[in-house]
């Protein structure tokens, strides 16, 4: 089989990589792909948005499937436009990616059917947005961009000023553009937080590994939310009794109410979780495979990511098999000094092969090749990935891992799953 995966950083890698294992897999592409996917995938110059021009490439190289794996991409409805072509794709469609297009949307989906998530408004004025956080006195609070925002389109004000601040830098002075054009004002919870992907064909609903992610720059949590800075599985909190409560009160709940909404979903459904005092509570919703999340539960997937793709597309997800390994991973994100706010790119990456050769997984999310040499390319520039038996042995080697590599104002955090 010849596939194509549509994206260019780290989670493509990682998909990628555990593609290149089946048998069934002859040939790899990656539309635009990136240094490190280049030693794994033929990469082809064509932007994930570009549709025409992907759908042209796929029928002049006989693409038997071709996987959607970046946001944007999916909520444009790339997934619908394969299809019209007469071609397979693997991703949800857009009025199924609907559910992280539009947080207001997810919002009103879980009120409506009763899955367990915080209380919220949504405003489409910043008059109104801030006279309601004004009267709410309550810090701190959580202020959305409704659309697709890189990650980051969430800040949590701790004061009136910071809400007020917020609101106006999404809504007037269009911070994330048109993602800013309603947001979303959210109660602020607090309690560990859980990543769970789950594979689904929208008749069966088979969870992934647990995961959680470290969103801030810095360590202890603190600096700006970033696409992600490291990751960690299983979750130290997703116990078999957790497990349970979110299939039965989130996970099966989320599935079919999309189906009641004619929208059903077939792809990765990712699940934004926090344990609360209350029970366990929907953060947020993607429509694919997290950044960083993917390169740390794909490594720990011992069946054929391929047979699980080709089944969801067919709608026979209950016949695949879908087992994992009964170990731990964890992912450290080399990145860009100054990320991600202002960053220098184009520096020479040292010891990559030097930590291959001990083992580790080394995923590039923002990387270029010139000659034999890897050089910078982005804001996170790799994923360094270690498994052990356990979490702290995991924790150990992958630090380890990345003492190997170097490049100029090398910036990664030093407490990736040591929390919670």
């Amino acid at each position: 089989m010849k596939v194509l995966v549509i994206g260019g950083g780290g989670r493509e890698h990682t998909i990628l990589w555990k593609l290149s294992q089946s048998a069934k897999v002859d040939k790899l592409y990656c539309a635009p792909g990136n240094g490190g996917i280049a030693g794994i995938a033929e990469c082809v110059p064509i932007k994930v948005m570009e549709f025409d021009k992907l759908i042209e490439f796929a029928k002049e190289n006989e693409i038997d499937m071709t996987v959607v794996a970046p946001d944007d991409p999916l909520v444009a409805g790339a997934v619908d436009a394969f299809e019209a072509a007469g071609l397979r794709a693997f991703g949800p469609n857009s009025k199924a990616a609907i559910i992280e297009g539009s947080k207001s949307f997810s919002k009103e989906l879980m009120k409506k059917y009763n899955i367990p998530t915080a209380a919220y408004e949504v405003f489409e004025s910043s008059k109104d947005a801030i006279e309601y956080v004004k009267a709410q006195n309550k810090y701190p609070t959580v202020i959305k961009a409704d659309g697709l925002a890189l990650g980051k389109g969430v800040i949590i004000a701790q004061s009136f000023e910071a809400a007020e601040k917020a609101i106006v830098d999404i809504m007037e002075d269009k911070k994330f553009g048109n993602a800013g054009a309603r947001v979303v004002i959210e109660e602020f919870l607090t309690g560990p937080e859980i990543s769970v992907l789950a594979f689904t064909d929208g008749k069966t609903l088979k969870p992934m590994v647990s995961a959680q992610d470290h969103k801030r720059a810095f360590d202890n949590d603190e600096g700006l939310n970033t696409g992600g800075m490291g990751t960690f599985s299983p979750s130290r909190v997703y116990t078999d009794e957790v497990a349970k409560e979110c299939m039965e009160n989130i996970f099966i709940p989320t599935m079919n109410a999309m189906n009641a909404e004619g929208r059903k979903f077939k792809g990765v459904l990712y699940f934004g979780l926090m344990k609360t005092a209350d029970g366990v509570k929907v953060i947020e919703y993607n429509c694919r495979f997290g950044d960083p999340e993917t390169q740390v539960v794909l490594p720990r997937l011992k069946s054929d990511l391929f047979d699980i793709f080709d089944a969801i597309i067919d709608e026979r997800l209950d016949e695949a098999e879908v087992e994992w390994e009964d170990n731990a991973a964890v992912c450290v994100v080399l990145a860009s000094g100054g990320y991600p706010e202002k960053y220098a790119t184009g520096y020479p990456i040292n010891g990559i092969k030097k930590a291959e050769s001990l083992g580790a997984l080394v995923f590039h999310a923002g990387t270029k090749k010139e000659g034999e040499n890897y050089l910078t390319a982005g804001g996170r520039v790799l994923g360094v990935v270690a498994t052990g038996e356990d979490l702290d042995a995991a924790i150990k080697t992958a630090y380890g891992y990345v003492n190997e590599i170097s490049f100029k104002d090398m910036h990664f955090r030093r407490d990736i799953g040591i929390k919670k």
